[in-house]
């Protein structure tokens, strides 16, 4: 090895790790075409970790490990029954543990692995079609 790659090797070698890069931001305009129809950029982020930007809906009781992601404001849970019923603008957000709440009209961040397509949890009963698993979230 000469005086120069041997240099270069030493640089390299002092250089911190790469960061590792920032989740994709998804927009709640990001996720539908029409009705129940997910966009390409959606089908393509499934099981990827995503950041979105929105309200969180006041929760359904105390000590839940979920929360609901609005794009708007709203002053009660949106908690959907049917399929037919869901909504283009929620995303349920999945958490590892309780939810310590903030207040409707505070912007936040939530980040997680994005999910899409009908499920049932079991525990709640809650029906989603588009979900953030393993959600952190902050006020902005």
């Amino acid at each position: 090895m000469d005086r120069r790659s041997f240099l270069a090797a030493m640089a390299a070698a002092s250089l911190p790790l790469r960061a590792q890069a920032a989740p994709e931001t998804l927009k709640f305009r990001d996720l539908y075409l029409r009705g129940r129809t997910l966009t390409e950029r959606a089908i393509g982020l499934a099981g990827q970790e995503v950041q979105m930007i929105g309200y969180m809906a006041p929760p359904l009781k105390p000590e839940i490990s979920f929360f609901v992601l609005t794009k708007l404001p709203m002053s009660t849970c949106p908690f959907c029954e049917t399929e037919a019923q869901w909504p283009d603008d929620i995303v349920l957000a999945l958490t590892d543990g309780p939810v310590d709440p903030v207040r409707y009209t505070d912007l936040i961040r939530a980040t997680g692995t994005f999910e899409a397509g009908f499920e049932t949890d079991a525990e709640t009963g809650f029906l989603s079609f588009v979900r953030l698993r393993g959600t952190r979230f902050e006020k902005l």
